[in-house]
């Protein structure tokens, strides 16, 4: 039978109802005779709560990172937590369970506290665990670190530590639960026709991954893609063995038949930026963004344009609108060493992407999507493209409309 690593998000493991719920999905595999260990989140709300109460407490003087080591120590127990109790339910069912924290497997991180990064997982006890029928009931989000510390690996780190074990113990497969029954081709909140995707390329799922869409964690997809773990995104309200649930995500190869774009993905979090009167000659581009990465900014689309001022240039970048103040506050701070004229913000912006890996064979899908948001009115700001993906920057107010638009000009209304 098959090794099989099952994660469950925040909604799946709320309350002591769903937990037992859970625990009825992880019994009908193990009755069926696969080897689970189970990855399990915090229950809904439970680490923001912890977070509010580091943040009562303070940080410690003077030494700013101890902050962050304490932090890990109270917000990784929240996985502790359900892990325990998702145990004691199996047990109570008949089942050999027991819970393991990350420090047990183990799973180590770097020493980012808050945002580590796994170095290596050592899967000889939790693989032999498992084959010997134990069900092992794993806390996600969080490892060691090479100082003997609880790390977590930032918001969404469960996907990752579920994706990382499976490739650790060679699982057959990862499912990951969560409160939706699959990936869509747009958010179902924006259009009815959204319709559920049976198979998604690695690819498309890492760039829809990386523009907003919200069913798994980049870095799960990552590491899915590199270590080639079959990933299956399922509803815990559904049946698990409802005919047709989920959504597959696998090799292009495992694909019979690929669309042109597989879906339009919107992200209404995005801000832009644009650095007006830049002395034109090398190395004032450099000064800016290497201040911005030194302050831990990201940033998405840039695009330069020549400035009314003779010898002086424009340059606009894109990103998130959480980041915005401290990016405008990095970029006030070199302004003296870059020596341009003005900044200029902008929230009310929205990025919008389609995205498919037919891309690669086809020609006409930039042309369909500019002309489709022309023929609507919507003036494109700024565009960013890859081999599978083009996306547009455009007024937030019309992001819904165009996201319909696009859906529709594609062909992906229609039923297959």
């Amino acid at each position: 039978m098959a090794r099989i690593v099952m994660k469950f998000g925040g909604t799946s493991v709320a309350n002591l109802d769903r937990i037992r719920a859970v625990a009825a999905i992880v019994r009908r595999e193990v009755d069926a005779g696969h080897s689970v260990a189970v990855v399990v989140s915090a229950m809904a709300g439970e680490t923001n709560r912890l977070i509010e109460l580091c943040e009562e407490a303070g940080p410690p003087a003077p030494a700013l990172d101890a902050r962050y080591v304490e932090h890990d120590a109270v917000v990784s127990t929240g996985e502790q937590v359900t892990s325990g109790l998702l145990a004691l339910v199996l047990q109570n069912l008949g089942y050999r369970a027991r819970s393991w924290q990350g420090w047990q497997i183990p799973l180590k991180t770097s020493s980012a506290h808050g945002r580590a990064r796994i170095s290596e997982i050592e899967d000889t006890m939790l693989g032999d665990a498992i084959d010997q029928g134990e069900v092992a009931v794993v806390s996600g989000f969080q490892g060691i670190s090479p100082q003997g510390r609880i790390a977590t690996l930032g918001r969404g780190g469960s996907d990752t530590s579920a994706v990382a074990l499976a490739a650790a113990v060679k699982a057959d497969r990862c499912d990951i639960y969560t409160d939706v029954d699959g990936v869509y081709t747009t958010d179902p909140r924006i259009t009815k026709q959204a319709r559920r995707i049976d198979r998604i390329s690695y690819e498309e799922m890492l760039e829809m991954a990386s523009v907003g869409a919200k069913v798994l964690q980049t870095r799960s997809v990552e590491l899915a893609m590199a270590y080639k773990v079959p990933l299956r995104v399922l509803s815990s309200f559904d049946p698990p063995d409802a005919p047709g649930s989920g959504t597959l995500i696998c090799d292009e190869e495992d694909i019979v038949e690929q669309n042109i774009v597989t879906a339009v993905t919107p992200d209404l979090n995005e801000a832009t930026v644009t650095v007006h009167a830049i002395p034109d000659e090398p190395g004032r581009a450099a000064a800016i963004f290497t201040s911005l990465a030194d302050a831990g900014v990201n940033i998405d689309m840039i695009v330069q344009s020549a400035s009314r001022e003779p010898g002086f240039a424009n340059l606009s970048f894109t990103t998130k609108e959480a980041d915005l103040d401290r990016a405008v506050e990095v970029l006030n701070g070199v302004k003296s060493e870059v020596g341009f004229n003005a900044l200029q913000s902008d929230r009310n912006v929205a990025k919008i992407s389609v995205i498919g890996v037919g891309m690669k064979s086809h020609a006409g899908v930039a042309a369909t999507m500019f002309q489709t948001l022309a023929n609507k009115g919507i003036n494109i700001q700024n565009i960013s493209t890859s081999e599978i993906k083009i996306s547009v920057l455009i007024d937030s107010d019309a992001a819904e409309y165009a996201v319909r638009a696009l859906h529709e000009a594609y062909g992906l209304d229609k039923a297959k």
